[in-house]
């Protein structure tokens, strides 16, 4: 069975060329790696935004999350700050990279540095009510499921 599809339009900005397009690792894959558009060098315990060369056009009612490459995060210790990409955002996608690690870990043009993953967008309305209903866990709160 196929996935789904969307239409996502994508600027490359003028420091995004020559580098290729978002796109999927594999067949099943879910996120589409982003690619770092700058050199930078993430000390240990740094954070920074890194560019990635391109701004996106997303679809009213979908979103486009942005997650850590487990592979990376697993052997050099970096992640990024879960992000979402709101539809009417048109500035350049930036992923905030954290060193997690004990070296300082460079990362260059070109360098696949998260999963960008588009998901549809469910919109809330809250109601106020005086008491909610109950549930076995209630207000169990951190690790309360785990025991």
């Amino acid at each position: 069975m196929r996935s789904a599809e969307i239409r996502i339009e994508l600027k490359r900005l003028p420091h995004g060329e020559g580098l290729p397009m978002p796109a999927y690792g594999s067949e099943h894959a879910v996120g589409l790696d982003a690619i770092a558009a700058e050199d930078v060098t993430l000390p240990p315990g740094a954070r920074h935004p890194v560019k990635t060369g391109i701004a996106l056009a997303i679809p009213h009612g979908y979103e486009v999350q942005v997650r850590s490459r487990s592979g990376t995060a697993v052997r050099n210790g970096i992640t990024c700050l879960t992000g979402t990409i709101d539809a009417d955002y048109r500035g350049e996608i930036m992923v905030v990279l954290v060193n997690l690690g004990q070296e300082p870990f460079e990362i260059r043009r070109g360098d696949r540095i998260a999963q960008l993953v588009p998901a549809p967008v469910l919109r809330a309305a809250f109601v106020e009510v005086e008491a909610l209903d109950e549930t076995a866990r209630g207000e169990g709160g951190f690790g309360s499921t785990g025991r």
